[in-house]
């Protein structure tokens, strides 16, 4: 541990660069600590704090910027792609899509802040076609919080923070042990919550030619678009004869679905 610090202390910009930057981009790398001990070692006058900002703030935009020209180019799919590696596929989608139709723009400034919409907003604003200089202001506004507030708790509480580090700087690498067990035992309760819900959804799934075939074939059913309003009006294909409601209008306006026939619920 040590010997991370001594590297960190030579190393410092290049080694914040690269963490924010395999964090932003969605590799299972945090920079949370990183960006905290170059505040603490910013405090010691070791380094330049509005110079580390700068670092982190620029790892973040180039990442983010990645995203959002995938975004731009490759549409849904890159949602798709990310909803698919997921921890968390029940919502992944969805919160990032809410939140930024009923923000715009300025869910950028706070998504770091919450697990899981980063890596939706940045493509989400290229797939919304957001304009490029507009996404550089905003997204670099919201990367200049994210590192300036991580970096700034290092900064003014070192003290606790190196209080904290020395029973861990004592553990050495019994600690690295410790972490990654914690996590390795995060990410297995969640996958394992993932499948058994993507295990319930098969059992009550239709697919697209099935339900097709039983619309042709003259079956009276009952299909509830519950698209988001961003996909739902931004995508051509619409479903004939469907009820266009969003997942959080279902409960207040479920009277409108017939109860004497089957229901489908369409949802992306």
């Amino acid at each position: 541990m040590h010997n991370a610090i001594h590297f960190l202390d030579r190393h410092g910009y290049a080694v914040l660069f690269l963490f924010a930057l395999a964090d932003q981009i969605g590799l299972p790398i945090p920079a949370l600590p990183v960006l905290m001990a170059m505040g603490v070692l910013a405090r010691d006058g070791r380094f330049s704090l509005p110079l580390a900002v700068a670092t982190a703030t620029a790892a973040a935009l180039a990442s983010d910027l990645f995203w959002y020209e995938l975004g731009r180019r490759r549409g849904r799919a890159v949602l798709q792609l990310l909803c698919r590696i997921s921890l968390e596929p029940d919502s992944c989608v969805r919160r990032a899509e809410t939140l930024f139709s009923s923000t715009g723009g300025g869910a950028l400034l706070v998504a770091k802040f919450l697990p899981g919409l980063s890596a939706m907003a940045t493509p989400l604003a290229g797939i919304m076609r957001m304009r490029r200089w507009r996404f550089v202001l905003v997204d670099g506004a919201g990367a200049v919080l994210w590192s300036g507030a991580l970096l700034g708790v290092g900064y003014l509480f070192h003290r606790e923070l190196e209080r904290i580090a020395e029973p861990a700087l004592r553990l050495g690498g019994r600690l690295v042990v410790l972490l990654a067990a914690g996590l390795a035992a995060y990410i297995a309760g969640k996958w394992i919550q993932r499948e058994r819900f993507i295990r319930r959804l098969r059992v009550a799934r239709i697919a697209p030619e099935d339900l097709l075939a039983r619309m042709q074939a003259g079956e009276d059913v009952v299909v509830v678009d519950l698209r988001h309003s961003i996909d739902y009006d931004g995508d051509g294909e619409k479903l004939p004869g469907a009820i266009h409601m969003s997942l959080e209008e279902l409960d207040l306006g479920h009277e409108q679905i017939p109860r004497d026939r089957d229901v489908i619920l369409y949802c992306t």
